[in-house]
């Protein structure tokens, strides 16, 4: 984790920039760092803060760890797409993502589905004002901030806006 928002942008702009064999050498010891971090006893049963103040139990950090390389593996532009994404991979962050916005007094309630799964998120209500519909990787972007939901529609209101992660 970086120490703050500053740090970890700081890190971003300065480290963005360097050429592939080293942005590939980091990933590779990183990801063997992760692993070793992994290998060693512990309890996994706590809860750990991630950026911004959420949290989650020590043994999703595997799948956070994941989701960092895979939506990080999009952002490059490259042709790797969010639709390339694995379907289970889509499906949990999809989960993660809703849970994270529910009870967030900024988005009203929202029914999220790709016409096969559902998902609902927002502040609380007895009943969702607004359903978006569309497929699970332009929900996916949408959530995570990758896309504007311009491949969405959204019915019982406007498409809500989504606060920063």
């Amino acid at each position: 984790m970086y120490v703050s928002a500053t740090a970890r942008d700081a890190d971003i702009e300065r480290d963005a920039p360097r050429p592939l064999d080293v942005q590939l050498a980091d990933v590779r010891e990183s990801g063997s760092r992760f692993q070793e971090a992994g290998a060693v006893p512990a309890d996994w049963a706590r809860t750990v803060e991630l950026r911004n103040g959420v949290t989650d139990a020590a043994a999703r950090v595997p799948f956070r760890r994941w989701v960092e390389v895979e939506l990080h593996h999009v952002d490059l532009g490259i042709g790797y797409e969010l639709e390339d994404l694995p379907a289970e991979f889509v499906q949990r962050e999809i989960d993660f993502l809703a849970d994270r916005f529910t009870g967030h007094t900024d988005v009203p309630p929202t029914r999220l589905t790709d016409g096969t799964h559902a998902w609902s998120t927002g502040r609380e209500a007895d009943a969702a004002e607004v359903t978006v519909r569309g497929t699970a990787p332009d929900l996916l972007g949408w959530l995570a901030g990758r896309r504007d939901g311009a491949g969405l529609t959204a019915e019982g209101g406007p498409l809500p806006e989504l606060p920063p992660l």
